[in-house]
């Protein structure tokens, strides 16, 4: 595969909710000096890799990403024949090779197994930690330091590779990730509206009382994004112990699933289940580059989605003569029915 893959999409998103701050609004951000709808990289990582879409593509090669290990391990030991006691003990010893535990609570035991920061665990690793516990149930006996040797460089999955993993107790088992994912912004200005809404009591008759059985209010907006994502495919295939079938795979995993899939916050409210309308595919060694300089100034127009186009398309062009690159490309646009997204995939993960 070429070095780099960028993907710029244009995606719609009708009145919603998808990602919300602390307060339950929308999130936002200012740019060009205007407000603008915005969901943030975590949301959309988060949706991506735990989406039907992306499991489906890569199967058993996805890791688990929890704080919960300590309790799964303590019920493979009580299930290997270990007794109460000694489980709570091997289980410490062997949960906290992925990170600090909380604190021992004698009194209320498990609470003491869980991991305090959320921790990524490969597969190869959910395979290490399986075998010892249904040893060490069998042999009735704790660990040796050897066998508490549970990290591994190897990886076969395919999250880990992309988004990468952090072990401050462990820096040298560290994944650097080797997607970039932007917080999509929408094109244009946007104001975050309210939705005044009530619910009816359905057995009241409305002979004693005749308001609502509910009262509520939510904020929403409604706006058309531009999507950035940008994966140095050399760093992938590296990241899955030089796998290119495996990269890949999860490459396309990946492109699908953001073509596809958005964040599912307030989604049977307002059913926002949106697909991109445009994706700009490049692929090559040059030094990548966020092209949403495009909507510095916000667009407007009742023809958004097209200006949109021709903004993202425009700016390429020119980027491209000032600095005297400009890697390949291929078009998918819904709009006008232009490609595929099977020939985008295909674009990105060729030669």
């Amino acid at each position: 595969m070429h070095r780099f893959v960028q993907i710029h999409a244009l995606t719609h998103y009708p009145p919603s909710n998808p990602n919300r701050d602390d307060l339950g609004r929308p999130k936002t951000a200012m740019m060009g000096g205007a407000q603008r709808l915005r969901i943030s990289s975590q949301s959309l990582k988060r949706a991506w890799r735990t989406s039907e879409v992306f499991q489906e593509a890569v199967g058993d090669a996805k890791g688990i990403r929890t704080k919960e290990m300590g309790r799964i391990i303590y019920k493979m030991l009580m299930d290997a024949g270990a007794r109460e006691k000694e489980a709570i003990g091997w289980t410490r010893s062997i949960a906290e090779v992925f990170g600090k535990l909380k604190k021992e609570n004698k009194e209320k035991p498990m609470e003491g197994l869980e991991i305090e920061q959320l921790t990524h665990f490969s597969p190869e690793e959910q395979r290490a930690i399986r075998e010892l516990c249904a040893k060490l149930g069998k042999e009735n006996r704790t660990t040796n330091k050897e066998e508490l040797e549970l990290l591994r460089h190897d990886n076969s999955a395919v999250d880990i590779a992309l988004f990468g993993r952090m072990l401050a107790s462990k820096p040298g088992f560290n994944v650097e990730a080797a997607a970039q994912v932007a917080h999509a912004v929408s094109v244009h200005q946007v104001t975050v509206e309210d939705d005044f809404f009530t619910a009816v009591d359905d057995l009241n008759e409305g002979v004693e009382d005749v308001g609502a059985g509910h009262m509520g209010e939510t904020e929403f907006g409604a706006a058309l994004h531009y999507l950035y994502l940008c994966v140095d495919a050399q760093l992938l295939t590296k990241n899955l112990d030089e796998d290119g079938t495996l990269a890949a795979k999860g490459l396309r995993a990946l492109v699908q699933a953001m073509a596809s899939i958005a964040p599912s916050g307030k989604q049977n409210s307002f059913g926002n289940r949106v697909r991109a309308s445009y994706i700009l595919a490049e692929r090559g060694p040059e030094q990548p580059r966020n092209l949403s300089v495009a909507f510095l100034e916000p667009v407007k127009g009742s023809n958004l989605l097209e200006i949109a186009e021709t903004l993202l398309a425009d700016t390429r062009e020119n980027m491209g003569k000032v600095y005297g690159d400009k890697p390949e490309s291929r078009v998918m646009n819904a709009r006008t029915g232009e490609g595929s997204l099977e020939n985008i995939l295909n674009f990105i993960t060729e030669g």
